[in-house]
């Protein structure tokens, strides 16, 4: 008997997590003194979870995608060396998923979503589950204005890049409905 095919690579998941965790090394997920590469994982969950509700998809790069879309954005790891151990494609979607940080604060997200919508819908997912994952609790110092500002940030997201995964953007609606309340 033959097993089924994962959709999506049990080995190079392996490598990225671990590249991933190297890289962040002793980071904390904010506000709960989790090591960082749990959001990374969880991330990718939300990843898996709707490739197995929307099969046909690049399954190898939405994962490794997740689980290193803040490598080049909160570390000191070079574009280089995410391409030599992962190649192009996932190159550039971390470079998509990455703010330039030479852009206003304000100018940043839009930037991004651009930037995003350029790829395989696979890297829109990402971010769709990012920003899910992102949507817990609010931090107990967040004004009511920053949450409000957080929510409609994610709002934008889901406006902008719902459609690549109906799975995700349901997700990410529910979330957005209970953030904050």
């Amino acid at each position: 008997m033959t097993l089924p095919q994962a959709p999506w690579s049990q080995d190079l998941y392996l490598q990225a997590l671990a590249f991933a965790a190297r890289r962040h090394g002793a980071q904390a997920v904010p506000g709960t003194g989790f090591p960082y590469v749990t959001h990374l994982a969880s991330v990718a969950q939300e990843v898996m979870a709707a490739l197995a509700a929307e099969p046909g998809r690049d399954g190898s790069l939405a994962v490794t995608a997740a689980l290193l879309h803040d490598v080049i954005e909160d570390t000191p790891t070079p574009a280089a060396e995410v391409e030599s151990h992962f190649g192009p494609r996932v190159l550039a979607a971390v470079l998509a998923l990455t703010k330039n940080p030479d852009l206003p604060k304000q100018d940043s997200m839009a930037d991004s979503l651009c930037r995003i919508l350029e790829q395989p819908p696979e890297v829109a997912m990402v971010k769709l589950a990012d920003r899910s994952v992102n949507l817990g609790p609010p931090p107990g110092h967040w004004t009511p204005e920053k949450i409000a500002a957080y929510r409609a940030e994610a709002q934008q997201i889901l406006d902008r890049l719902g459609a690549a995964s109906p799975f995700l953007a349901r997700r990410l609606a529910e979330r957005i409905a209970g953030f904050g309340n």
